[in-house]
């Protein structure tokens, strides 16, 4: 790991920049708006908020961590803070601090916000989980019980392993009392609770190498610890799997809330509470999906938005696409996180064009 404090995109660079990116493109409903919020961020991913308005972005292949300041509207200043890490794909903010997850551990750096011009050493809060890379990135987030929630995907396309692979894990702050929250979980990389009941929901991926359609990905909410969801025995709730599936019984496991498009790899997710959307969109799930990287045609691409109402999704539909040219079967860019701002506006990364941009609404 190196340590590192570059101050990179002047603003006149930044609006060269971003006008080779092809937003208006990107068909999105009445009232809305996409720009461009940042651009020369390498494989940004996964995305935090810190208190003091800096946001923070994870990388997953180029090995960097930023800190980006901004006007609220577009970014100033886009800082590395970080190179060498080990898919560090992974941020959340807690009490001031950085926490930032490789494959294997989590490190903290305290008072980050205070330090970005020079950030300090961090400290190892946890060291043990697998060091396996497949599937090893993490999407990280603090609960509203106080801990730090950390997936630890299957380190296969289909394989029966056991804890804490293919799980949920969660652990206290000072990186204590590691424990499986949720099983049978094959890869999510995103997941958020409800602004009420407080639950939380995730996305998972489904297998390869069963066809075009199939299995789904998912949508999928645990009411309480100890659930298991299915993998590597049964996927979408109802269809097992064929080198799995005769050792445990598809009505062993909690069925998802939605089943996704298969391949779409459904990745960061988050409940919409802001006060700039219309007010059909409060409490609706934002889900970015990064697209489908082995499907005889592409599919994802795109930002869904699904309505929940009593605890059931009861809509789900297209919220941002053409980030994908379905005609020439190529795409230009692909979610990966989405962060709403303290204004209600949304962010969203894409770790394809190294940009990110900010959704906006304004009734005309």
């Amino acid at each position: 790991m190196r340590i590192a404090a570059a101050f990179l995109l002047a603003t006149a660079s930044f609006a060269a920049s971003a006008q080779s990116i092809p937003v208006d493109r990107v068909g999105l409903p009445k009232g809305f708006d996409i720009q461009v919020f940042a651009t020369g961020v390498k494989d940004a991913r996964s995305m935090a908020l810190g208190e003091g308005g800096t946001l923070f972005v994870g990388t997953r292949t180029a090995g960097n961590l930023y800190a980006i300041k901004h006007d609220g509207t577009k970014a100033t200043q886009v800082i590395t803070l970080a190179t060498g890490l080990n898919m560090p794909n992974g941020v959340a903010i807690r009490d001031g601090a950085l926490y930032v997850a490789e494959v294997d551990k989590i490190w903290r750096y305290d008072a980050i916000e205070k330090h970005l011009s020079a950030p300090p050493k961090p400290v190892l809060v946890y060291g043990k989980y697998p060091t396996d890379r497949h599937h090893g990135w993490k999407f990280i987030r603090f609960g509203p019980d106080g801990w730090l929630y950390v997936p630890v995907g299957a380190p296969c396309n289909i394989c029966e392993k056991a804890d804490p692979y293919a799980t949920i894990t969660r652990l206290k702050p000072d990186g204590s009392q590691m424990e499986v929250y949720a099983r049978g979980i094959r890869n999510s990389v995103g997941f958020d609770w409800h602004p009420e009941t407080k639950q939380l929901w995730f996305t998972d991926n489904g297998r390869d190498m069963l066809g075009d359609d199939s299995p789904p990905d998912e949508l999928n909410t645990a009411a309480k610890a100890g659930l298991h969801f299915g993998f590597p025995y049964c996927h979408g709730g109802d269809l097992p799997d064929p080198d799995f599936g005769g050792k445990r019984q598809c009505s062993e496991f909690v069925v998802p809330e939605k089943k996704l498009n298969a391949h779409v790899a459904a990745l960061g997710m988050r409940f919409y509470t802001g006060s700039m959307f219309p007010l059909e969109y409060k409490n609706a799930i934002f889900i970015a999906e990064h697209g489908s990287w082995n499907r005889s045609k592409k599919i994802g691409y795109r930002l869904m938005v699904a309505k929940v109402e009593g605890g059931k999704v009861v809509d789900h539909k297209v919220f941002a696409d053409g980030f994908l040219d379905v005609g020439a079967d190529s795409a230009w860019g692909r979610p990966v996180d989405v962060l709403q701002m303290p204004d209600g506006s949304m962010l969203v990364s894409d770790d394809h064009a190294n940009a990110i941009y900010r959704i906006t609404y304004n009734a005309k």
